[in-house]
């Protein structure tokens, strides 16, 4: 089983920065990517970015340009550094794996989200 541990999230100004960490721990059979997502009231959940196995990474529209995610050597912890924050980044981020079990069965994991809150 796996768990996801975030941390990072807050209250900014508008035009400041934030970094959110994802630690993944437990076994799986094969990491396919990891990244957030992130659901503002009232809005359904969108992708904000994600790293798959081979390293390449996907960014929503919105963000680009801001937002750089990364990984560590062990690929067990993504990290997402989010600059020029606006108010409308404001949501709640959430940290997801996909991959495959021990029983060869693809599975979504998620975090328990973090709230980021961008406002003056």
């Amino acid at each position: 089983q796996v768990q996801l541990a975030e941390s990072g999230g807050g209250l900014v100004q508008p035009g400041e920065s934030l970094t959110l960490s994802c630690a993944s721990s437990g076994s799986i059979f094969r990491v396919v990517a990891m990244g957030w997502f992130r659901q503002a009231p009232g809005k359904q959940r969108e992708l904000v970015a994600t790293i798959n196995n081979g390293g390449s990474t996907n960014y929503a529209d919105s963000v680009k340009g801001r937002f750089t995610l990364s990984r560590d050597n062990a690929k067990t912890t993504v990290y997402l550094q989010m600059n020029s924050l606006k108010p409308e980044d404001t949501a709640v981020y959430t940290c997801n794996l996909k991959g495959y079990d021990n029983n060869r069965v693809p599975r979504d994991y998620w975090g328990p989200g973090t709230q980021v809150t961008v406002s003056s």
